[in-house]
């Protein structure tokens, strides 16, 4: 990306900002990824050899550094000081986001792989039991390679599965891709979602009465749309 030939600031941090996908690689280090795959789920319609490009030029501007780490292969990448300065911009930005534009989802805009992902880092593992509980996620819409997910719930930790993990579904979650996607980002309840037959759960009582909290919300869920007057 060539420099806006401007000394003003915001063009100076748009220089290294508002590159494609670079924004979307801070968010993922900021809700706590720091190994190459994991960043790439976040990401992945971005090529593996794009995001290793923009990766070294994050950490050239002394934004993120790259630490070797003796307990995996490969390396982790972190937030430096000023990466981690950028967080609450961030966050505004995903705010005005929820409150300005939510509603215009295409159908482009809905990957059932990132929405897991998203889904993953943010359940709550101990509104489950602490024993292992494997939920089997079915999409009734989408790429057929997308349609079966699984998480399991064990210990306080949460894993994503795209290939059946071999363990028995305790809760079975069928749905589309468009309205898990409203559930999780706050625009529809799951309760209304389950009377309309949007959603159907299957599996013991105790696990669907407690799905929802276990579900979580997305970050931006509780922004309220903004109201437009004509």
């Amino acid at each position: 990306m060539k420099g806006y030939g401007q000394f003003c600031p915001v063009a100076k941090a748009s220089e290294i900002l508002a590159e494609r996908w670079t924004p979307l690689i801070l968010r993922e280090l900021l809700f706590g990824s720091s190994r190459f795959n994991d960043i790439h789920r976040g990401v992945p319609l971005m090529s593996r050899a794009l995001l290793s490009r923009r990766l070294r030029r994050l950490v050239d501007q002394g934004v993120i550094e790259r630490r070797t780490s003796g307990a995996h292969r490969g390396p982790e990448y972190h937030l430096t000081e000023a990466g981690a300065e950028l967080g609450p911009i961030l966050e505004q930005i995903g705010v005005w986001g929820a409150r300005w534009v939510r509603s215009r989802l295409e159908t482009e805009d809905l990957d059932a792989a990132v929405l897991m992902w998203d889904i993953r880092r943010n359940a709550q593992p101990a509104r489950f039991p602490q024993s292992r509980v494997v939920v089997a996620f079915r999409f009734l819409d989408g790429p057929r390679s997308r349609r079966f997910w699984w998480m399991i719930s064990d210990g306080g930790k949460v894993d994503l599965c795209a290939v059946d993990p071999g363990f028995e579904a305790d809760l079975a979650v069928v749905t589309d891709l468009r309205t898990l996607t409203s559930i999780w980002l706050g625009d529809c309840r799951l309760a209304a979602a389950c009377d309309t037959g949007h959603v159907e759960l299957q599996g013991p009582a105790m696990l669907r009465e407690h799905f929802e909290e276990w579900l979580g919300l997305s970050a931006f869920a509780r922004v309220g749309p903004a109201i437009h007057r004509g």
